[in-house]
């Protein structure tokens, strides 16, 4: 295990077995670099990362997995008969759709992906019936969108005006029922996480804001920037997941762990929520370049308005976030710079991980080493 790790989350997640879904992905592949980092034997369940650029292939993130399993969560079998092998102690599902845009293309697979995929994964543990802590993420999508500047709290309506923010609604109802239904008096611990608009580097995907920056700034052509006025709660990759390892450490140290088997959110500090166009200016301060309005009246709803409040993830776990909007923004660039200068991204993406978690410990935050043991300890 890294020294640089080794206090992290009370130490749960060494020699465990842990299985991400969706590790070919941008934040499943941060996520099991860091477990990787943390001692954990790492198993994925995702399909293919995409041609071209992808941050599996990026930081050779197989390096990091005792199993890299390909494969579609509709498929239940194929999802059964791995929980039942591996018998993780940990499982975080994040395979899903991911896109706003192209789930109005693709709608139903969207639906089979995210809302069946959850039940695939969640009814193989529920056969399978072991000891394991389980995360399901979903999006701050998932609220019902009134276009309101208040944050969405855990306990607000869920809704969707499009098929992926309503699909991934109906995970979150998946997960309720399965968790009410057969999961109180059982030896699984679940609960499900809410995050804002993610970035950081090794991030390709198609139709994201930051991609598409990436891609105009390193042929030096214009960024196209859509819905410009549209605020998001901008927050770097490793905050959310930070948030995630920690509730499943204390999902397994815990001897009730009722209150933590609920919905949290894992949003950025209020100052975050911040226009499209706020953090094109603020990229191009570290990586310069020029931007184009390219809004289309005709385009499809995407929310204009979108905040998470995360009191409750305060509150109820200790945990709060760590870096400020600008901090977000220059962490991102300069991941992106270094991949374009052919340095050694891998290194520097777990150098990124020790600083996040340098900056947590000296903001004082538990899950980082010494007051996390002894929570363990007490537990």
């Amino acid at each position: 295990m890294s020294k640089d790790f080794s206090g992290c989350f009370g130490g749960v997640f060494n020699g465990q077995d842990v299985l991400v879904t969706g590790h070919t992905g941008f934040k499943g592949g941060w996520l099991c670099h860091w477990l990787a980092q943390c001692g954990a034997r790492v198993h994925g369940l995702a399909m293919d990362p995409d041609d071209g650029h992808s941050l599996f292939a990026t930081i050779q993130l197989t390096k990091d997995l005792a199993g890299d399993h390909r494969g579609n969560i509709a498929d239940r079998q194929m999802v059964s008969d791995l929980v039942r092998e591996i018998r993780p102690r940990y499982l975080f599902h994040l395979a899903a759709q991911p896109l706003v845009r192209q789930s109005y293309q693709c709608p139903v697979e969207t639906f089979e992906t995210n809302v069946m995929g959850t039940v695939n994964v969640l009814d193989a543990l529920r056969s399978a019936g072991h000891r394991c802590n389980v995360v399901v993420v979903t999006t701050d999508k998932c609220y019902r969108n009134r276009e309101w500047v208040n944050g969405y709290r855990e306990d607000d309506p869920l809704g969707g005006h499009d098929p992926y923010s309503a699909s991934k609604a109906g995970a979150e109802i998946v997960t309720s029922a399965y968790r009410d239904s057969f999961f109180r008096n059982s030896p699984i611990r679940m609960a499900s996480v809410r995050a804002g608009n993610v970035i950081g580097g090794g991030d390709w995907a198609a139709d994201r804001l930051v991609p598409d920056c990436i891609r105009a700034l390193t042929h030096n052509e214009e960024i196209c920037v859509r819905n410009r006025h549209s605020t998001r709660p901008w927050q770097h990759v490793l905050e959310p997941l930070s948030g995630y390892l920690h509730l499943a450490s204390r999902l397994e140290m815990a001897d009730d762990a009722a209150p933590l088997t609920e919905a949290f959110n894992f949003g950025p500090p209020l100052a975050s929520n911040r226009s499209v166009l706020d953090l094109v200016k603020e990229l191009i301060r570290y990586w310069p370049g020029r931007w184009r309005d390219a809004t289309d009246p005709n385009a499809v709803h995407e929310a204009a308005l979108l905040n998470l409040a995360i009191d409750k993830a305060h509150h109820t776990l200790g945990w709060t976030p760590v870096w400020d909007f600008q901090q977000t923004v220059c962490q991102t660039a300069v991941w992106y710079q270094t991949h374009h200068a052919g340095e050694d991204i891998r290194a520097f993406t777990t150098e990124q991980i020790r600083r996040y978690v340098c900056d947590a410990s000296n903001a004082g935050l538990c899950w980082t080493g010494k007051r996390a043991v002894q929570r363990r300890a007490a537990a």
